[in-house]
């Protein structure tokens, strides 16, 4: 299988002489959906802005379907879509010309945006929000604008750095349902999430990261053989891995 997302022994940070992830190496696969999880401060986000290619590697590399985003830079970036926790929006814009605006950039004709469009606006509830400002959304409303928005490109790989913040239940199913969906068509996720009783039953794989480095990766059942408890669920693996009580 070809790979869609490969970082390779990736180390850096914000002062570059001062790395807080360290010889970090995984990979998404088209087809899967994989969860990135960690304490706070275990470098998942800073993992994240190198893949969004905001901060250059110290070492390594990153590539997205063969591209890397110094070589190439809008082929790298054409690769992708990126949901933020903290919704992002342009107060002079409607959730429609937001839509409208990430289709223009992607190059989306009129009929498959149009087709896209109607079909996020009933899937997330937001029908009624189409001629609407964000800045008077709720914070679930905001991010389903981001979410929609992503959803609109289809593209390769979905980066989502914890999607389920401020939804409430019918949004996270929604969301779901809908990574599910570009899964099985081909799609590679990558995930960042607290909630590991969805990540265990959503994902395919994980990725446990502490103190800037993996200490874990692989299936649940892979987890299982690694930390040598059969039956555990994925929020005890963690906990051992975090405390220490299993080396990696």
């Amino acid at each position: 299988m070809k790979k869609l997302l490969q970082v390779h022994q990736v180390s850096g940070g914000y002062d570059r002489r001062h790395p807080i992830i360290k010889d970090i190496y995984f990979e998404v696969n088209p087809g899967e959906i994989v969860a990135l999880i960690g304490l706070n401060g275990a470098g998942k986000s800073t993992t994240i802005k190198h893949i969004l290619g905001l901060i250059q590697p110290v070492s390594g590399s990153i590539t997205i379907h063969g591209y890397n985003a110094i070589d190439h830079p809008e082929s790298y970036r054409s690769q992708f879509a990126f949901i933020p926790e903290t919704p992002l929006f342009y107060q002079e814009l409607t959730l429609r010309e937001h839509l409208e605006l990430t289709a223009m950039t992607r190059g989306l004709d009129q009929d498959l945006f149009t087709s896209r469009m109607h079909k996020l606006l009933q899937v997330f509830n937001m029908e009624d929000k189409l001629e609407h400002f964000p800045e008077h959304f709720s914070k679930g409303m905001r991010q389903k604008l981001m979410i929609m928005s992503a959803l609109m490109v289809a593209p390769p790989l979905y980066i989502i750095d914890e999607p389920l913040m401020g939804l409430d239940p019918l949004g996270i199913r929604s969301l779901l349902q809908s990574l599910e969906q570009a899964k099985n068509e081909g799609s590679g996720v990558l995930m960042t999430t607290h909630i590991l009783s969805t990540a265990e039953r959503y994902c395919d794989r994980f990725i446990i990261m502490h103190q800037g480095r993996i200490v874990a990766h692989g299936t649940l059942d892979e987890l299982r053989e690694q930390s040598g408890v059969s039956d555990a669920t994925l929020d005890e693996i963690y906990i051992q891995y975090v405390e220490g009580r299993v080396k990696p």
